[in-house]
């Protein structure tokens, strides 16, 4: 069984609206971990496994740690999953991966695009992640589940990158590709109606059922490399709602990677 490593990355320096999110990654363990639920994921199998080592959480002061952090955690032999902090990390996350997956396909699930050429004149904002990611080549093919934010300029870089863009108004799982390559997996929660997910900096409604992402994480059938979950803000939560419900994605993402 494949080795993993889970690192907590600390940081949301580049939130756009509001901060909060650096704070989640204890808070998320602290649920899957609570005994309000187990550690089995719905296909039987548990990721209390000696393959599943947590690395622990590491607060970042310095943006471009992050690869470096990856790297060394990838370099040991596992494969790297990742609780943030704001969906600016993914960008150095998968610089790290290209290395090792020079072809690597994505699957993101979120409000949001995330593909501006830069926000607030920042170009490593959360809100630019996945431009960064496709004008370097670190990805093959980038699938977007869930968006429902799509504006002209993101819908250009869309166009420009490639992008296969599934808008939450069209939603349809059976119109989800079949992924060719290693897939890496980058779940912002506020990819989930905040019906489900309160617990994020951007209400946006009219997202995903709980239900929805589960059935959609269920039928991925190639292998999971790494995967990240983004952008709950503890600060927004209602009754941990968020925190319980990143845990259950966890347990469902964890098992894939195996």
């Amino acid at each position: 069984m494949q080795r993993i490593a889970i690192q907590g990355i600390q940081f949301d320096e580049k939130s756009s609206y509001q901060q909060g999110p650096k704070l989640a990654p204890p808070l998320i363990r602290e649920a899957l971990h609570s005994g309000s639920l187990n550690l089995f994921a719905e296909n039987g199998i548990s990721i209390e496994q000696d393959t599943v080592e947590d690395k622990g959480d590491f607060e970042i002061t310095n943006y471009f740690d992050i690869e470096k952090i990856t790297k060394k955690h990838l370099d040991s032999g596992h494969k790297v999953f990742t609780l943030g902090g704001d969906h600016s990390v993914t960008f150095p996350i998968i610089k790290a991966h290209h290395q090792k997956y020079p072809k690597l396909d994505i699957l993101h699930i979120d409000a949001h695009a995330d593909l501006y050429d830069n926000y607030e004149g920042d170009p490593y904002s959360h809100a630019c992640p996945f431009a960064r990611i496709m004008e370097n080549g670190f990805a093959v093919k980038l699938v977007q589940v869930g968006i429902r934010t799509l504006n002209t300029h993101q819908a250009a870089q869309a166009e420009k990158y490639q992008v296969e863009v599934h808008q939450m108004k069209d939603y349809d799982l059976n119109n989800i590709p079949t992924f060719k390559n290693p897939l890496y997996i980058s779940l912002d929660m506020d990819g989930f109606d905040p019906a489900f997910a309160p617990g994020v900096s951007h209400h946006e409604p009219g997202g995903l059922s709980s239900r929805q992402v589960l059935d959609l994480l269920q039928s991925i059938d190639t292998e999971v490399v790494g995967a990240d979950i983004v952008e709950y803000n503890p600060n927004r939560d209602f009754q941990n709602m968020t925190a319980f419900l990143a845990a259950k994605m966890m347990k469902e993402i964890l098992v894939k990677m195996m």
